[in-house]
C-alpha cells in the first residue's frame, strides 16, 4: 500500500515539474536565443579576428586580442578613468542617498514633496541630463555666468583634461543617488519600531541605534545598492560620448572602457578585439561583485 501511494506521489510529482517546464518554455526559448547564445558567440568571437565590410571574414588568432590587451596604451587609460570614476562615485552616490533616505523617513514637513523633487532626476532622459549639464559646463553656461556675476575668473569646465571627468561624476552622483535613496527608504520603513523601543530602553542615543540597529539590518541593502552602482560605474557610455563627442577627450580623459569597446566595434571595425574587451570587462565585474560579497557578508540577525 505505502509503495503505491508513493509511486502515485511520484507521477504526480513528475506530471507537476512537467507542467511547470511547459509554463516556463516561452522564456527559456526567448532567454535562450536572444540572451544565452548571444553571450556565447561573443566568447567564441573574441578568440578571431572579425572583418564586416566586403566579404566577412573569420580568422582564428587564439589569445593574441587578449594579449593585445596588455599591450594597449588606452586600455590602461580608459581603466584608470573608469577606477577613478568609480572610486568616487559609487560611496558617494550610496552615502547621499542613505542620508537623504533618513532625512525623508523622519518627522519632517513635507516630506512627499520632497521624495517626489529629490527623485526627479532618476527618471530624466541620460541624454538630456547630460546636454544641460553641458550647457552649464560651457564656457557662457550657467556656472560660468555665476562667476562671472560674482566677479570670480571663469574656468574651461570641458576642455580641461583634469576637470572634465569629474563634471560627469558629479552629474552621476546627482542623478544616481535618487534611485538609490527610494531603495533605502523603502528598507528603513521594514525595520521593526520594537527595535528601537528595546535599543531606547537600554539608554542607547540616535547614534548608537544608527551604528547598531539600522546599520546591520541595511548591510543587504546596501550590498545590492554598492553591487549596482559598480556595475553602473563600469558601464559608463553615453554620458562620457555626448561629452567628448564620442572622442573620450580632452586627451583620453573621458575614455572609460566601454567607450573604447564602442570605439574599436564600431569605427575600427574591429570586433574580435572589442568582444574581447568585453569579456574581460566582465570578468573584472564578477570579481569586483563577489569582493564586495565577502565585504558585506551577512551576519545572522538573531
Amino acid at each position: 500500500m505505502n509503495l503505491l501511494i508513493q509511486r502515485l506521489w511520484r507521477k504526480q510529482a513528475t506530471r507537476d515539474a512537467l507542467a511547470g517546464y511547459l509554463f516556463m518554455t516561452p522564456t527559456l526559448v526567448v532567454a535562450g536565443i536572444f540572451l544565452v547564445l548571444p553571450v556565447i558567440y561573443a566568447v567564441v568571437l573574441s578568440f578571431y579576428k572579425v572583418r564586416l565590410l566586403g566579404d566577412v571574414n573569420y580568422q582564428w588568432v587564439g589569445l593574441k586580442n587578449f594579449v593585445r590587451i596588455v599591450n594597449d596604451e588606452r586600455v590602461w587609460i580608459a581603466l584608470k578613468n573608469t577606477v577613478d570614476y568609480a572610486v568616487i562615485v559609487v560611496p558617494t552616490q550610496t552615502i547621499l542617498a542613505l542620508a537623504l533616505a533618513l532625512l525623508l523617513n523622519s518627522q519632517i514637513r513635507g516630506k512627499n514633496g520632497f521624495r517626489v523633487v529629490f527623485f526627479l532626476p532618476a527618471v530624466t532622459s541620460s541624454a538630456v541630463l547630460t546636454l544641460i549639464f553641458m550647457w552649464i559646463y560651457n564656457s557662457n553656461g550657467l556656472l560660468n555666468s555665476m562667476l562671472s556675476f560674482l566677479k570670480l575668473p571663469t574656468y574651461n569646465w570641458l576642455g580641461d583634461p583634469a576637470v572634465a571627468l569629474k563634471g560627469i561624476m558629479i552629474m552621476n552622483i546627482w542623478s544616481t543617488a535618487p534611485l538609490f535613496m527610494v531603495i533605502y527608504l523603502a528598507a528603513l520603513q521594514e525595520i521593526p519600531e520594537s527595535l528601537y523601543e528595546a535599543a531606547t530602553l537600554d539608554g542607547a542615543n540616535r547614534w548608537e541605534k544608527f551604528l547598531h540597529v539600522t546599520l546591520p539590518f541595511l548591510k543587504p541593502v546596501t550590498f545590492f545598492v554598492v553591487v549596482m552602482g559598480m556595475i553602473g560605474t563600469f558601464q559608463l557610455f553615453d554620458q562620457s560620448y555626448i561629452f567628448s563627442a564620442g572622442s573620450g577627450g580632452p586627451n583620453n580623459s573621458t575614455l572609460t572602457i566601454v567607450l573604447l569597446i564602442y570605439q574599436y566595434a564600431f569605427k575600427n571595425l574591429d570586433m574580435g578585439y572589442a568582444l574581447a574587451l568585453t569579456l574581460v570587462l566582465a570578468m573584472v565585474l564578477m570579481v569586483a561583485t563577489l569582493v564586495q560579497r565577502r565585504l558585506f557578508r551577512e551576519e545572522s540577525l538573531d
